[in-house]
């Protein structure tokens, strides 16, 4: 079907004009026209020849999208939208309404970009964050891990059914056994139900504060999003180097505000004694066990422990 433009502009040749009448024909006999029509019998010939560009639009968008090339080369007007008609009646006068309406990938991709949006990450991998996930994948790596991944998907269905808790979850294990993958698949799967989450890479963070100490804001900004998030996770705590400041100023207000309020959760090399230990000496003090112990007490009550076994899948298509 030709533009409506065209046609439009070129009413002075009586030839064109004779084209134009057929176009609007053939449009006013257009199965969806004619099915606009059976369902608003209200609405009349004359009313709809009012609106032949929009019935033009309907059409074509209509055909555009039963041949959809993907969002990406969507040929609509309003990428990844289609025109919709609408017969609604405004002071007694029954009339035909257009409203851009997004289609299903538009709204599959506006779902995953809120769902990024919701998950911030300080030092951590987005590849690990934006990878995709099969629950198949994820329970079939390692046999032994199950137990671990089913008491995962356990505390997501329960967040699901019943909200957030101040209870988060340690996940211990040994190097490469997945702890980060399936940390990162918690947060994406709540972040799809709404929630914000960080997480954090531990040794890495340590050292940026090295770096901000002295810049108040970017600290108080990046402690705040911790802080507040829905979900926060410390990823390989127990391999950071600490020093005092970033363990009792930094990590301690941290933990502090959140023991009580929301979920904190951990993955780490150290059984919970052996991170206490570790929280325990700094680069500076050596060991001071009571730091230690202070920390634990806003870690330990506050989570499950969930042992997680397997082999070391590091070097292999994925963590």
């Amino acid at each position: 079907m030709e533009s409506m433009g065209e046609v439009l502009r070129s009413m002075n040749n009586p030839a064109l004009r004779q084209r134009s009448r057929d176009l609007e024909q053939t449009l006013l006999n257009h199965p969806l026209v004619k099915e606009l029509q059976a369902e608003h019998p209200e609405l009349d010939e004359s009313r709809l020849r009012l609106h032949l560009s929009r019935l033009y639009q309907y059409v074509e968008e209509d055909r555009h999208c039963k041949n959809c090339p993907g969002l990406a080369d969507c040929p609509n007007d309003f990428q990844g939208h289609y025109s919709k008609l609408t017969v609604e009646t405004v002071n007694g006068v029954t009339d035909l309404y257009e409203r851009k309406t997004p289609c299903k990938l538009k709204i599959a991709q506006d779902n995953q970009d809120n769902v990024r949006k919701r998950i911030r990450s300080f030092y951590v991998d987005e590849r690990v964050l934006n990878g995709g996930y099969d629950e198949m994948d994820i329970m079939g790596k390692d046999p032994r891990r199950a137990s671990a991944v089913n008491k995962i998907f356990d505390y997501i269905a329960a967040v699901r059914a019943e909200g957030l808790t101040s209870r988060g979850i340690y996940l211990q294990g040994s190097f490469g056994t997945g702890k980060t993958f399936l940390m990162c698949y918690l947060l994406h799967e709540l972040a799809i139900s709404g929630y914000s989450g960080v997480i954090v890479y531990m040794p890495d963070f340590i050292e940026e504060l090295k770096l901000i100490m002295m810049d108040n804001q970017k600290l108080k900004e990046m402690v705040d999003t911790m802080k507040n998030c829905d979900l926060l996770i410390f990823d390989d705590i127990g391999a950071e180097n600490l020093n005092p400041w970033a363990r009792d100023h930094v990590l301690g207000a941290i933990l502090n505000y959140r023991m009580n309020r929301k979920p904190t959760f951990y993955t780490s090399n150290y059984p919970l004694d052996g991170l206490e230990k570790h929280l325990s000496i700094t680069s500076k003090d050596g060991e001071e066990l009571y730091k230690g112990q202070r920390l634990m007490d806003r870690i330990a009550p506050f989570v499950e422990v969930i042992p997680l076994h397997g082999e070391n899948q590091r070097g292999r298509a994925r963590d």
